[in-house]
């Protein structure tokens, strides 16, 4: 966590979840004792896995960012895409399989980076979201547009 202020929301956030999840494959709740030991170090939050979420759990459609894991069941390709839709934020997301179909899937999905089975960004990728997630973009000729101050001149025709 960047701040302590981002670690003590972040470890509100997680403890309510464990209550309205169906499992908890790790629970990252710190208490205030936990919190203060860290300062010293950083701000660290217990990496925390949560199975059994479903889309209309808070956990589910907010931006946490930490190290938390939703994992959500579906039945289609359809239904997945669906899911990864039915939410304010496009920040990022991940698709796994054939790359041509991978690909596919990753241009239907509302975030504003794709990361397909594992690949690396590089610094001419532009970065940045959709929706809640925030307009504008960082990194490549994106990054660079946005710094820059671009003029209309508009005149009648001749």
């Amino acid at each position: 966590m960047i701040t302590i202020e981002w670690l003590r929301s972040c470890s509100k956030t997680l403890p309510a979840a464990v209550n309205l999840c169906a499992s908890s494959v790790r629970k990252g709740e710190l208490s205030d004792d936990d919190m203060l030991k860290f300062i010293e170090k950083g701000y660290y939050v217990k990496p925390t896995v949560f199975a059994d979420v479903t889309n209309d759990m808070t956990i589910a459609q907010e931006e946490i960012f930490g190290p938390v894991l939703c994992m959500m069941k579906y039945e289609t390709e359809e239904e997945a895409i669906q899911i990864a839709n039915d939410t304010e934020y496009g920040l990022a997301g991940y698709v796994q399989g054939e790359l041509s179909h991978a690909i596919e899937v990753g241009n239907q999905i509302r975030a504003g980076q794709i990361t397909i089975n594992g690949g690396a960004r590089g610094n001419a990728a532009p970065f940045g979201g959709y929706k809640s997630s925030g307009n504008g973009r960082e990194h490549g000729k994106h990054g660079i547009e946005e710094c820059l101050e671009t003029k209309a001149i508009i005149a009648p025709a001749s």
